[in-house]
């Protein structure tokens, strides 16, 4: 009898082996093989201790769905940590990650769907040792793990009207200092010809593409604002690439409000805006807007 389909939440996860074309030409097609096929199978083992279940196999990449969205995310960093340590395999491979977590079709054991396909597309986003998720997923995820994203991009996905905002699963130790960055993986949310828009109190600015604005309490600053807990060259919002990134440079840091209602703080960051929000510069949002700055895009 054939296995009815259902349709259930699952985390999707794409793990695929980054460089295996040039791997193949490198070391020939024998032993690039094994140790792709050694990758996939350890990373398989690895799905499987986090409650995963590998769907199926595709050239160098597999495709897993666990129950949970932090299971997934943390079979997707312990498969990351261990080929990071990796010292058996002779050519030391990568894999760049994908997963969303939403509702999937489950028939005879395999799955279909658009969280299929966003999965799908969150991974050939992913570089060479990434792990890319999206918004749906960091909100899945327990307070513990969602603190080890960042905000990674928001951009036009293929099959998709609506642009998707994108986070970093964050699983090296890093430095004090942290960039929220828009890459060249990802296509550009804007288009090239869009401005930005910036407005404080009365006043209002527009940055074209390709331009730059100063915001602080300098006299010499192209935005002058009069908060009391800005510094003197507080920030600045540049294009790049068809985005528009805002870079803080202060000492008390920036809260900017997305559209979707999130608040990140930046403190020396850099963080790529879309749509419409808020920027306080120094103290937290809920207090006096006087000093709020509006974006639009």
């Amino acid at each position: 009898m054939m296995e009815s389909a259902t349709q259930q939440f699952f985390a999707i996860l794409f793990a695929d082996v980054a460089g295996s074309t040039r791997l193949y030409e490198k070391i020939g097609d024998r032993a690039a093989r094994e140790a792709i096929t050694g990758v996939l199978q350890r990373m398989t083992i690895i799905a499987e201790r986090h409650s995963g279940v590998l769907v199926k196999t595709i050239g160098d990449e597999i495709l897993c769905r666990f129950p949970l969205a932090d299971r997934a995310v943390s079979a997707a960093i312990a498969m990351q940590e261990a080929l990071l340590a990796d010292q058996t395999s002779p050519v030391r491979l990568q894999m760049r990650m994908g997963l969303h977590w939403g509702p999937v079709i489950l028939e005879q054991g395999d799955v279909f769907g658009d969280a299929v396909n966003i999965a799908a597309r969150m991974s050939a986003i992913a570089r060479a040792g990434q792990i890319i998720t999206t918004r749906e997923t960091v909100h899945a995820l327990p307070e513990s793990l969602a603190a080890r994203t960042r905000l990674f991009d928001t951009a036009t996905v293929k099959g998709k009207q609506d642009s998707m905002v994108m986070f970093e699963v964050v699983w090296e130790q890093e430095g004090s200092a942290t960039v929220f960055m828009a890459t060249a993986g990802a296509a550009s949310s804007q288009g090239a010809s869009i401005p930005l828009v910036l407005r404080y109190r009365d006043h209002e600015e527009q940055l074209a593409p390709g331009g730059s604005i100063g915001i602080g309490r300098a006299e010499n600053s192209d935005l002058l604002v009069g908060s009391p807990l800005a510094s003197r060259h507080h920030a600045r919002i540049e294009s790049r690439r068809g985005k528009f990134v805002f870079i803080d440079q202060s000492t008390n840091g920036s809260y900017v409000r997305t559209e979707d209602g999130n608040i990140v703080y930046l403190r020396r960051e850099e963080l790529p805006l879309w749509g419409s929000g808020d920027i306080s510069l120094g103290e937290e949002f809920g207090g006096d807007e006087t000093h709020y700055l509006h974006f639009r895009i």
